[in-house]
């Protein structure tokens, strides 16, 4: 069966002491996902996974599928696109394209991603269609957002307008995101860049709507929305140091507020969190029991820092846990996994830590056997003469 084995490590103890009470954050956002991409820690959670109108926050869908066909080679950043009627009719934020226009992949994504060119989306939309139409795109568009695991995803079309079947969840707006981050970084600089000005067109519309960029808080991305049935919203990221924070905001009532609460999410998310390493690699945590072996227990440890995300200020205490089977039968191997490292982190959900053995402990030969079998024998006939007492 299972064994529990507390621990408590010189660190972990200094934590426990040190922090009062963490307050927890309320957003004035309808819904709202925050998420530390360097751990993988989920900092907060409203309504994330209700479906609800994404704006121009979709388009990040077909920025994701484009710089997927830019892999695969079925376009180039020079390749250059015809300009459909379709396309074309397209009103609110565009780039003011026309049907005499062949446009660049290259400046079709600027335009998309810093100028929202509801009219650029529609170009790459079509491009990539099966069918050449929007609407075939925005088909696979839901395909490939469930293979991407983003379950409460459905696309009418590729730039967010309005529309009863363009739905997605701040949770899967954030899968998308750590995923554009993740999977091309190359491409992912031009969401930083604050502005593009297509041919000279439009100098209204030249400058990024993300509010964050020009703070000096280490904004890099990603994707402004607003309709009016969705309200104002945001994809962000912001790194610092070793650390990157993605969130994703919506249902604001202007831009001011937008820019706001934004900026106090980066900031909570930086401030009220930080990464400790306790245990470094190597180091052993502790020691499980071995049986039938040359040595009575054998050494627990990780194989890489063990580094945490961890409130500044806590809710609860931390704790620590070692669980494995045991006794671990003889003979054991140095660097196979024995077992894991359970650590809850006050709200923040548990982390579980692989544990390796720390050195090699070969069976016991036959008086090691014979004394184990001996100790055996004689508490079995020790609780037979208690119970006849």
């Amino acid at each position: 069966m299972k064994q529990p084995l507390s621990i408590l490590i010189g660190l972990f103890a200094f934590i426990l002491t040190a922090f009062p009470a963490l307050a927890q954050f309320d957003t004035r956002a309808t819904a709202a996902y925050v998420i530390d991409h360097t751990t993988g820690t989920v900092l907060m959670a409203k309504q994330s996974d209700v479906p609800l109108p994404p704006a121009s926050m979709s388009k990040l869908m077909t920025v994701y599928m484009t710089f997927e066909a830019l892999r695969d080679g079925r376009l180039t950043m020079d390749t250059r696109l015809p300009v459909s009627q379709h396309s074309m009719d397209y009103t609110g934020s565009t780039m003011f394209l026309n049907t005499s226009d062949r446009v660049s992949v290259s400046d079709l994504l600027h335009g998309v991603i810093i100028l929202s060119g509801n009219d650029a989306s529609s170009v790459l939309a079509e491009a990539l269609s099966p069918d050449g139409s929007e609407a075939g795109f925005a088909k696979i568009m839901t395909q490939r957002a469930t293979k991407l695991g983003m379950t409460n995803s459905t696309f009418a079309n590729s730039n967010g307008w309005p529309d009863p079947g363009q739905r997605m969840s701040v949770h899967d707006l954030a899968i998308l995101a750590n995923r554009i981050i993740t999977d091309f970084p190359e491409y992912y600089p031009i969401f930083a860049q604050t502005e593009f000005l297509f041919d000279g067109r439009a100098p209204q519309n030249k400058s990024n709507r993300n509010p964050l960029l020009k703070l000096g808080i280490g904004a890099d991305g990603l994707k402004t929305g607003h309709t009016k049935e969705a309200g104002y919203g945001l994809v962000g990221s912001a790194i610092q140091g070793k650390r990157r924070v993605v969130f994703v905001i919506t249902g604001l009532s202007s831009a001011g507020e937008r820019a706001t609460e934004a900026e106090r999410i980066v900031n909570w998310a930086f401030r009220q969190f930080a990464l400790k390493t306790l245990v470094p690699a190597g180091e052993t945590v502790t020691h499980a029991d071995i049986w039938m072996g040359r040595a009575k227990q054998v050494g627990l440890t990780v194989n890489q820092d063990l580094t945490l995300l961890l409130p500044t200020l806590i809710q609860s205490d931390i704790t620590a846990n070692v669980v494995y089977d045991g006794p671990i039968n003889a003979p054991v191997t140095k660097g196979k996994e024995l077992a894991k490292l359970v650590i809850k982190r006050g709200n923040l959900p548990d982390m579980i830590v692989p544990l390796y053995a720390d050195s090699d402990v070969e069976a016991g030969g036959f008086l090691t056997r014979f004394r184990t079998s001996a100790k055996i024998l004689i508490g079995k006939a020790l609780n037979g003469i208690q119970g006849l007492l």
